[in-house]
Protein backbone atom coordinates (compact mmCIF):
# COMPACT_ATOMS: atom_id res chain seq x y z
CA UNK A 1 0.00 0.00 0.00
CA UNK A 2 1.18 3.18 -0.92
CA UNK A 3 0.46 6.62 0.70
CA UNK A 4 1.14 9.79 -0.95
CA UNK A 5 1.09 13.46 -0.79
CA UNK A 6 2.57 13.37 3.36
CA UNK A 7 5.12 15.67 4.86
CA UNK A 8 7.66 12.93 6.07
CA UNK A 9 9.50 13.26 8.95
CA UNK A 10 12.72 11.15 8.69
CA UNK A 11 15.51 10.53 11.12
CA UNK A 12 17.88 13.16 10.17
CA UNK A 13 15.65 16.07 8.08
CA UNK A 14 11.62 16.56 7.11
CA UNK A 15 10.56 15.77 3.21
CA UNK A 16 7.86 18.59 2.76
CA UNK A 17 6.27 15.97 -0.01
CA UNK A 18 7.13 12.45 -0.27
CA UNK A 19 5.16 8.97 -0.22
CA UNK A 20 5.82 6.25 2.04
CA UNK A 21 4.87 2.25 1.19
CA UNK A 22 3.76 -0.21 3.49
CA UNK A 23 4.25 -3.85 2.63
CA UNK A 24 4.16 -6.89 4.80
CA UNK A 25 4.51 -4.97 8.05
CA UNK A 26 7.48 -3.16 7.32
CA UNK A 27 8.64 0.33 5.36
CA UNK A 28 9.14 -1.33 1.66
CA UNK A 29 9.79 2.57 0.44
CA UNK A 30 10.18 6.22 0.97
CA UNK A 31 10.09 8.30 -2.18
CA UNK A 32 10.44 12.24 -2.56
CA UNK A 33 7.01 13.29 -4.18
CA UNK A 34 3.98 11.24 -5.07
CA UNK A 35 4.53 7.03 -5.61
CA UNK A 36 1.53 5.43 -7.91
CA UNK A 37 -1.80 5.35 -7.05
CA UNK A 38 -2.86 4.51 -3.33
CA UNK A 39 -4.27 6.54 -0.16
CA UNK A 40 -3.59 9.90 -0.38
CA UNK A 41 -2.30 11.50 3.22
CA UNK A 42 -4.05 14.96 1.95
CA UNK A 43 -0.89 16.92 3.14
CA UNK A 44 -1.13 14.95 6.89
CA UNK A 45 2.04 15.12 8.64
CA UNK A 46 4.02 11.13 8.96
CA UNK A 47 6.16 10.70 12.14
CA UNK A 48 7.13 7.17 13.35
CA UNK A 49 5.10 5.81 15.47
CA UNK A 50 5.25 7.11 19.48
CA UNK A 51 6.98 4.71 22.29
CA UNK A 52 6.07 5.52 25.49
CA UNK A 53 8.48 3.63 28.01
CA UNK A 54 6.64 4.65 31.37
CA UNK A 55 3.28 4.82 31.31
CA UNK A 56 0.70 4.94 34.64
CA UNK A 57 -2.32 5.50 33.48
CA UNK A 58 -3.44 1.75 33.67
CA UNK A 59 -4.27 2.01 37.69
CA UNK A 60 -6.41 5.05 37.02
CA UNK A 61 -8.28 2.81 34.30
CA UNK A 62 -8.47 0.08 36.82
CA UNK A 63 -10.10 2.35 39.05
CA UNK A 64 -10.76 5.79 38.08
CA UNK A 65 -12.52 6.41 41.93
CA UNK A 66 -12.03 4.96 45.42
CA UNK A 67 -14.22 1.78 45.50
CA UNK A 68 -14.80 1.41 41.78
CA UNK A 69 -12.90 -1.12 40.40
CA UNK A 70 -13.23 -2.38 36.44
CA UNK A 71 -12.40 -5.48 35.14
CA UNK A 72 -8.63 -5.82 33.79
CA UNK A 73 -9.85 -6.32 30.27
CA UNK A 74 -12.01 -3.63 29.93
CA UNK A 75 -9.62 -1.24 31.37
CA UNK A 76 -6.78 -2.38 29.20
CA UNK A 77 -9.35 -2.31 25.87
CA UNK A 78 -10.01 1.43 26.53
CA UNK A 79 -6.39 2.72 27.52
CA UNK A 80 -5.45 0.62 24.32
CA UNK A 81 -7.84 2.73 22.72
CA UNK A 82 -6.69 5.95 23.93
CA UNK A 83 -3.12 5.21 23.47
CA UNK A 84 -3.18 4.45 19.58
CA UNK A 85 -5.65 7.67 19.29
CA UNK A 86 -2.46 9.65 20.40
CA UNK A 87 -0.32 7.88 18.08
CA UNK A 88 1.61 5.82 20.69
CA UNK A 89 2.21 2.36 19.36
CA UNK A 90 4.73 0.91 21.40
CA UNK A 91 3.48 1.04 25.13
CA UNK A 92 5.43 0.73 28.09
CA UNK A 93 2.96 -0.47 31.45
CA UNK A 94 4.68 1.09 34.45
CA UNK A 95 3.55 -1.53 37.55
CA UNK A 96 4.87 -0.43 40.51
CA UNK A 97 5.24 -2.83 43.60
CA UNK A 98 4.23 -1.24 46.73
CA UNK A 99 3.01 -2.61 49.50
CA UNK A 100 -0.05 -1.75 51.36
CA UNK A 101 -0.97 0.72 48.27
CA UNK A 102 -3.79 -0.82 46.72
CA UNK A 103 -3.65 -0.95 42.82
CA UNK A 104 0.43 -0.48 43.74
CA UNK A 105 0.34 -3.64 45.91
CA UNK A 106 3.18 -5.96 44.72
CA UNK A 107 0.18 -9.01 44.44
CA UNK A 108 -1.55 -6.30 42.33
CA UNK A 109 1.65 -5.98 39.64
CA UNK A 110 1.79 -9.41 39.65
CA UNK A 111 -2.08 -9.89 38.11
CA UNK A 112 -1.83 -7.04 36.43
CA UNK A 113 1.58 -7.88 34.24
CA UNK A 114 0.25 -11.57 34.08
CA UNK A 115 -3.06 -10.19 32.45
CA UNK A 116 -1.11 -7.51 30.15
CA UNK A 117 -0.01 -10.99 29.03
CA UNK A 118 -2.68 -12.74 28.40
CA UNK A 119 -4.45 -10.06 26.38
CA UNK A 120 -1.73 -8.29 24.58
CA UNK A 121 -2.09 -10.55 21.09
CA UNK A 122 -5.63 -9.04 21.18
CA UNK A 123 -4.57 -5.17 21.30
CA UNK A 124 -3.64 -2.42 18.49
CA UNK A 125 -0.72 -1.22 20.45
CA UNK A 126 2.18 -3.38 21.03
CA UNK A 127 1.79 -3.54 25.16
CA UNK A 128 4.88 -4.47 27.58
CA UNK A 129 5.93 -4.01 30.76
CA UNK A 130 7.91 -1.99 32.72
CA UNK A 131 8.42 -3.31 36.06
CA UNK A 132 9.63 -0.80 38.83
CA UNK A 133 11.66 -2.50 42.48
CA UNK A 134 10.99 -0.13 45.07
CA UNK A 135 13.80 -0.52 47.53
CA UNK A 136 11.54 -0.07 50.26
CA UNK A 137 9.78 -3.14 49.31
CA UNK A 138 11.87 -6.00 48.78
CA UNK A 139 9.51 -8.57 49.23
CA UNK A 140 8.86 -8.04 45.38
CA UNK A 141 12.37 -9.13 44.23
CA UNK A 142 11.03 -12.37 43.31
CA UNK A 143 8.25 -11.51 41.27
CA UNK A 144 10.40 -9.34 39.48
CA UNK A 145 12.93 -12.05 38.44
CA UNK A 146 10.15 -14.46 37.49
CA UNK A 147 8.62 -11.97 35.56
CA UNK A 148 12.11 -11.42 34.21
CA UNK A 149 13.01 -15.33 33.43
CA UNK A 150 9.57 -15.78 31.90
CA UNK A 151 10.54 -12.89 29.24
CA UNK A 152 7.07 -11.02 31.17
CA UNK A 153 9.22 -7.63 31.45
CA UNK A 154 11.24 -5.63 28.80
CA UNK A 155 12.12 -2.78 31.32
CA UNK A 156 13.07 -2.46 34.85
CA UNK A 157 13.69 0.66 36.93
CA UNK A 158 15.03 0.89 40.43
CA UNK A 159 13.21 3.58 42.82
CA UNK A 160 13.06 5.10 45.93
CA UNK A 161 9.72 6.94 46.86
CA UNK A 162 10.88 7.82 50.44
CA UNK A 163 10.43 10.96 51.53
CA UNK A 164 13.76 13.39 52.74
CA UNK A 165 15.41 12.51 48.80
CA UNK A 166 14.22 12.32 45.06
CA UNK A 167 11.27 13.21 44.31
CA UNK A 168 10.03 13.91 47.46
CA UNK A 169 12.70 16.18 49.70
CA UNK A 170 11.11 16.43 52.58
CA UNK A 171 8.43 14.70 54.54
CA UNK A 172 6.24 17.59 54.50
CA UNK A 173 6.95 17.75 50.56
CA UNK A 174 5.94 13.87 50.47
CA UNK A 175 2.28 14.51 52.98
CA UNK A 176 0.88 17.56 50.22
CA UNK A 177 1.84 15.15 47.31
CA UNK A 178 -0.04 12.51 48.54
CA UNK A 179 -2.76 14.52 50.50
CA UNK A 180 -3.22 15.89 46.55
CA UNK A 181 -3.28 12.97 44.39
CA UNK A 182 -5.47 10.46 47.34
CA UNK A 183 -7.74 13.39 47.13
CA UNK A 184 -11.42 11.68 47.30
CA UNK A 185 -9.98 7.90 48.77
CA UNK A 186 -10.49 7.23 52.02
CA UNK A 187 -6.62 7.78 53.34
CA UNK A 188 -6.93 10.69 55.77
CA UNK A 189 -3.73 12.59 56.33
CA UNK A 190 -2.41 10.98 59.39
CA UNK A 191 -2.68 7.61 57.53
CA UNK A 192 -0.12 9.15 55.12
CA UNK A 193 2.09 10.58 57.64
CA UNK A 194 2.16 7.45 59.06
CA UNK A 195 3.33 5.71 55.97
CA UNK A 196 5.75 8.69 55.03
CA UNK A 197 7.46 8.09 58.68
CA UNK A 198 7.20 3.66 58.41
CA UNK A 199 9.75 4.74 55.10
CA UNK A 200 11.52 6.79 56.72
CA UNK A 201 12.58 4.23 59.34
CA UNK A 202 12.33 2.01 56.93
CA UNK A 203 15.57 -0.33 55.71
CA UNK A 204 16.64 0.67 51.92
CA UNK A 205 17.29 -3.11 50.11
CA UNK A 206 20.31 -2.00 47.47
CA UNK A 207 21.88 -4.86 47.72
CA UNK A 208 18.44 -6.76 46.94
CA UNK A 209 18.20 -3.96 44.27
CA UNK A 210 21.45 -4.76 43.12
CA UNK A 211 19.91 -8.90 42.52
CA UNK A 212 17.54 -7.45 40.45
CA UNK A 213 19.77 -5.46 38.11
CA UNK A 214 22.05 -8.82 37.71
CA UNK A 215 18.92 -10.84 36.99
CA UNK A 216 17.76 -8.26 34.33
CA UNK A 217 21.32 -7.51 32.78
CA UNK A 218 21.98 -11.30 32.19
CA UNK A 219 18.40 -11.02 30.14
CA UNK A 220 19.42 -8.42 27.92
CA UNK A 221 17.03 -6.29 29.66
CA UNK A 222 17.50 -2.16 29.98
CA UNK A 223 17.73 -0.78 33.57
CA UNK A 224 16.34 2.57 34.54
CA UNK A 225 17.08 4.93 37.62
CA UNK A 226 14.23 7.27 38.66
CA UNK A 227 13.91 10.30 40.20
CA UNK A 228 17.85 11.25 41.07
CA UNK A 229 18.19 14.18 42.69
CA UNK A 230 22.00 14.10 43.08
CA UNK A 231 25.63 13.54 41.22
CA UNK A 232 25.80 10.80 44.14
CA UNK A 233 22.68 9.21 43.45
CA UNK A 234 23.61 9.31 39.76
CA UNK A 235 26.70 7.41 40.92
CA UNK A 236 24.56 4.69 42.73
CA UNK A 237 22.89 3.84 40.34
CA UNK A 238 25.22 3.86 37.84
CA UNK A 239 26.80 1.55 39.84
CA UNK A 240 24.12 -0.95 39.54
CA UNK A 241 24.24 -0.78 36.06
CA UNK A 242 21.07 1.61 35.41
CA UNK A 243 21.87 3.12 31.89
CA UNK A 244 18.66 5.18 31.64
CA UNK A 245 17.80 8.41 34.07
CA UNK A 246 14.71 8.50 34.13
CA UNK A 247 12.70 11.58 35.38
CA UNK A 248 16.10 13.38 37.02
CA UNK A 249 14.84 15.84 39.84
CA UNK A 250 18.09 18.24 39.27
CA UNK A 251 20.06 19.55 36.32
CA UNK A 252 22.92 18.75 38.36
CA UNK A 253 21.65 14.93 38.51
CA UNK A 254 20.90 15.09 34.33
CA UNK A 255 24.17 16.29 34.13
CA UNK A 256 25.83 13.94 35.61
CA UNK A 257 24.46 11.34 34.17
CA UNK A 258 24.76 12.62 30.57
CA UNK A 259 28.43 12.66 31.76
CA UNK A 260 28.46 9.22 32.61
CA UNK A 261 26.96 7.97 29.31
CA UNK A 262 23.50 6.93 30.59
CA UNK A 263 20.39 8.29 28.70
CA UNK A 264 18.39 11.04 30.53
CA UNK A 265 14.74 10.72 30.15
CA UNK A 266 11.76 13.33 31.02
CA UNK A 267 8.38 14.03 31.75
CA UNK A 268 6.04 14.86 28.29
CA UNK A 269 3.68 16.48 30.66
CA UNK A 270 6.37 18.31 32.33
CA UNK A 271 7.79 19.37 28.78
CA UNK A 272 4.01 20.34 27.62
CA UNK A 273 3.09 22.21 30.45
CA UNK A 274 6.41 24.38 31.02
CA UNK A 275 7.25 22.91 34.03
CA UNK A 276 6.95 20.26 36.58
CA UNK A 277 4.16 19.88 38.87
CA UNK A 278 6.15 18.96 41.99
CA UNK A 279 8.61 21.90 41.32
CA UNK A 280 11.71 20.01 39.67
CA UNK A 281 13.61 20.45 36.98
CA UNK A 282 12.01 21.40 33.82
CA UNK A 283 11.93 19.06 31.07
CA UNK A 284 12.44 22.58 28.67
CA UNK A 285 15.66 23.74 30.69
CA UNK A 286 16.81 20.54 30.80
CA UNK A 287 16.14 19.89 26.51
CA UNK A 288 17.92 23.25 26.00
CA UNK A 289 20.91 22.36 28.64
CA UNK A 290 21.53 19.49 26.08
CA UNK A 291 20.76 16.59 28.58
CA UNK A 292 17.47 15.49 27.88
CA UNK A 293 17.45 12.24 25.13
CA UNK A 294 13.73 11.00 25.28
CA UNK A 295 10.50 11.80 26.66
CA UNK A 296 7.92 9.54 28.58
CA UNK A 297 4.02 10.16 28.56
CA UNK A 298 4.36 9.19 32.67
CA UNK A 299 0.83 9.55 33.29
CA UNK A 300 -0.71 11.66 30.46
CA UNK A 301 -0.99 9.89 27.01
CA UNK A 302 -1.50 12.63 24.85
CA UNK A 303 0.83 14.78 25.57
CA UNK A 304 3.62 12.62 24.32
CA UNK A 305 2.76 13.74 20.93
CA UNK A 306 2.08 17.15 22.08
CA UNK A 307 5.23 18.15 23.73
CA UNK A 308 6.67 16.62 19.88
CA UNK A 309 5.10 19.92 18.42
CA UNK A 310 5.16 22.15 20.92
CA UNK A 311 8.88 22.15 21.39
CA UNK A 312 9.27 22.30 17.32
CA UNK A 313 6.74 25.39 17.41
CA UNK A 314 8.26 27.47 20.41
CA UNK A 315 11.67 27.18 18.65
CA UNK A 316 13.24 24.53 21.01
CA UNK A 317 14.27 22.30 18.64
CA UNK A 318 13.65 21.26 15.27
CA UNK A 319 10.80 19.07 13.98
CA UNK A 320 12.72 16.35 13.16
CA UNK A 321 14.73 16.03 16.56
CA UNK A 322 11.82 17.04 18.48
CA UNK A 323 10.15 13.53 17.19
CA UNK A 324 13.22 11.27 18.06
CA UNK A 325 13.01 12.38 21.64
CA UNK A 326 9.87 10.30 21.60
CA UNK A 327 10.54 7.63 19.07
CA UNK A 328 14.28 7.48 17.40
CA UNK A 329 15.79 7.91 21.58
CA UNK A 330 13.50 5.74 23.03
CA UNK A 331 13.87 2.67 20.47
CA UNK A 332 17.43 3.04 20.98
CA UNK A 333 17.55 3.14 24.50
CA UNK A 334 15.00 0.43 24.75
CA UNK A 335 16.70 -2.00 22.61
CA UNK A 336 13.97 -2.23 20.09
CA UNK A 337 15.83 -1.90 16.54
CA UNK A 338 13.42 -2.22 14.15
CA UNK A 339 11.21 0.89 15.19
CA UNK A 340 11.31 3.94 15.62
CA UNK A 341 12.25 5.88 12.54
CA UNK A 342 10.53 6.00 8.97
CA UNK A 343 13.21 4.28 7.19
CA UNK A 344 13.11 1.63 4.87
CA UNK A 345 13.15 -2.15 6.28
CA UNK A 346 11.18 -1.03 9.60
CA UNK A 347 8.36 -1.59 11.28
CA UNK A 348 5.43 0.04 9.83
CA UNK A 349 4.57 2.06 13.03
CA UNK A 350 3.74 5.29 12.27
CA UNK A 351 0.81 8.20 12.92
CA UNK A 352 -0.60 10.63 10.21
CA UNK A 353 -0.45 14.46 12.22
CA UNK A 354 -2.89 17.28 11.38
CA UNK A 355 -0.65 20.02 12.51
CA UNK A 356 -2.06 23.12 14.17
CA UNK A 357 -1.99 24.61 17.68
CA UNK A 358 -3.56 21.09 19.48
CA UNK A 359 -1.95 18.52 16.66
CA UNK A 360 -4.70 15.88 16.29
CA UNK A 361 -3.88 12.15 15.13
CA UNK A 362 -5.92 11.24 12.03
CA UNK A 363 -4.55 7.64 11.68
CA UNK A 364 -2.64 5.44 13.44
CA UNK A 365 -0.60 2.50 11.65
CA UNK A 366 0.92 -0.75 14.00
CA UNK A 367 3.24 -3.11 11.76
CA UNK A 368 1.29 -2.01 8.83
CA UNK A 369 -2.15 -2.10 9.89
CA UNK A 370 -4.39 0.67 10.34
CA UNK A 371 -5.46 0.88 14.51
CA UNK A 372 -7.06 3.95 14.50
CA UNK A 373 -9.31 6.15 11.69
CA UNK A 374 -10.80 8.95 11.97
CA UNK A 375 -11.81 8.59 8.30
CA UNK A 376 -10.13 11.93 6.94
CA UNK A 377 -8.35 9.56 4.63
CA UNK A 378 -11.53 8.77 3.06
Amino acid sequence: MWISNLKLVLPERVLPRGSIRLEQGRIAAIVEGDGPAGLDGRGLTAIPGLIDMHGDMLERELQPRPGSRFPFELALYELDKRLVGSGITTAYASISFIEGWGSRDPAEGQEIIQNIHRYRDRLLADHRVHARFEVTTPGSAPILQQGVARDEIRLVSLMDHSPGQGQFRDLEHYVDYYRKWMRGHSESEAQIRARARHLLEAPKAWHIAREVAQVAHARGIPLASHDDDTPEKVDLMSSLGARICEFPVTLEAAREAKRRGMWVVMGAPNAYRGGSHSGNLSAVEGIRAGVVDGLASDYHPASLLQSVFKLEREGVLPLHRAVALATRSIAEMCGLADRGRLAEGLRADLALIEEGPCPRVRATFVAGRIVYHDGTLG
